[in-house]
């Protein structure tokens, strides 16, 4: 069932990001679309779209020449959210796609991420092999006969944004003021759209394509989102929506315009699901609180944990229901949510919709329906070391009477707290995480980690 992760040289969790001009360079673009073009073989067709960086454009000439160079037709998106792409890859029966994003860092930051012909991220063994053929230099390009072509689609945003309006009941969002963020993203031309068609007064800020990202960074923030939540306020609206740099996200705040920590939202996303499909399956990452196990127990509905990693998340989910399971929901606590109905990948516009389906079938304002959920403390602190590894064995060792999880770091639960210590596959970092309904217990198993871990740290 557990998907491990092994190393790649260049993918990570998310696909492969770096800064624009020194690690992301369309030479680099040009040798993982040729990789891509030789695994996938000539003939087949794959899908091609970016987010709204200054250098996407560039990156994708180099992606879409390497795929045709190696015989394969590409289908142009152009700008569109990451899950709009991977929805049009499997809507079209494409045998792949390759989006040009890199979601929530900087705006210096661009990156590539791989679609499988299922809508999926790529997996960790096709990554390699992907990876091993830019290291040996293995990919081969096509004879000048057997080039692929280049066409567009132009009806794209307008198809993924009728998949999701075609969800939700007619005109639910009737009489309901909804102020939305997309960060000069490419959501811009899509979840607006999505809750007009719904039937909601949208009120937009940052909603113009531009890759300087002048409004706010892409990764939303309580700070960056200050005047989302001005206007919230101003207009009286239910509830505010931002997302990522590339819409796999959607974060929130209340009519308060109060920012919404992503594990409320799943929590809340969730129990809208749940209530719908009782006795159901939720599937999330063993980083996710507590509170969303808690809110589907409410439903008779249980939680199955995966390594950290919405592909981990969506490959799972396939899984349970090849085998028979009722996947209500699925999704990680930042804002990530994958809805099994529509597709198996993290869906920002899909979220925006879900939370006005939610407040629509309500009477009581979403800051009072946060209050009447279990009430959670997560302590979430991260450390520079070089030995995160050596931390793992060394506290497996010291937690032997606990249950342990270890298919992604350890996981450790003792009494009514659970913490979490795992090594980031990026940096020279040790993450560690504690929760529990008693906000002293959780801290005070945080702090006894680290009195143990300090010989580690730098």
């Amino acid at each position: 069932m557990a998907f491990e992760k092994r190393e790649k040289k260049y993918f990570g969790t998310n696909g492969v990001r770096g800064v624009t001009g020194v690690d992301m360079t369309p030479v680099f673009a040009l040798s993982v679309a040729e990789a891509f073009g030789t695994m996938l073989g000539e003939g087949k067709k794959v899908g091609v779209g970016r987010d709204t960086r200054t250098s996407g454009p560039a990156l994708s000439s180099a992606v879409r020449s390497g795929l045709m160079a190696c015989g394969c037709d590409v289908v142009d998106f152009d700008v569109i959210p990451t899950p709009g792409l991977q929805y049009l890859v499997l809507d079209h029966k494409l045998d792949g796609g390759v989006m040009i994003t890199a979601s929530h860092n900087p705006p210096e930051y661009n990156g590539i991420k791989i679609i499988e012909a299922d809508g999926t991220e790529m997996g960790d063994e096709r990554t390699l092999e992907l990876e091993e053929l830019m290291i040996q230099n293995g990919s081969v390009v096509s004879a000048w006969d057997k080039v692929g072509e280049c066409t567009e689609e132009p009806e794209a945003r307008k198809l993924y944004i009728d998949s999701i309006v075609a969800q939700f009941p007619k005109d639910c969002g009737k009489g309901i003021t909804v102020v939305v963020d997309p960060g000069n993203g490419p959501a811009a031309a899509t979840t607006p759209e999505i809750l007009r068609r719904l039937g909601c007064n949208v009120h937009t800020i940052n909603a113009e394509f531009n890759g300087l990202f002048p409004g706010r960074l892409p990764e939303p923030s309580p700070e960056g989102l200050a005047n989302l939540s001005a206007l919230v306020q101003a207009t009286g609206a239910a509830f505010g929506v931002a997302h990522d740099g590339d819409a796999d996200r959607a974060i929130f705040v209340d009519e308060n315009g109060t920012f919404m920590d992503g594990n409320i939202t799943f929590a809340l996303l969730a129990s809208y699901f749940c209530e719908k499909n009782p006795g159901g399956t939720i599937v999330t990452p063993v980083s996710t609180s507590g509170i969303v196990e808690e809110v589907g127990k409410k439903y008779n509905c249980t939680t199955t944990y995966t390594v950290v990693g919405s592909i981990y998340v969506a490959r799972t989910m396939r899984e349970l229901i090849a085998n028979g399971e009722n996947v209500v929901i699925g999704g990680e606590g930042n804002g990530g949510i994958i809805y099994p109905k529509h597709q198996f990948c993290r869906d920002g516009g899909m979220s925006a919709a879900t939370m006005l389906g939610f407040v629509a079938g309500k009477t009581e304002p979403l800051s009072k329906l946060i209050a009447e959920l279990p009430s959670f403390t997560m302590y979430q602190e991260k450390r520079k070391t070089a030995q995160a590894k050596e931390i793992v064995i060394h506290m497996k060792t010291y937690f032997a009477d606990c249950p342990i999880d270890d298919r992604d770091g350890m996981r450790i639960t003792r009494g009514g707290a659970w913490a979490l210590i795992r090594p980031s596959g990026t940096e020279p970092l040790v993450r560690v995480f504690a929760e529990s309904q008693d906000p002293a217990e959780a801290k005070t198993l945080l702090d006894e980690i680290f009195a143990e871990i300090k010989p580690y740290l730098e």
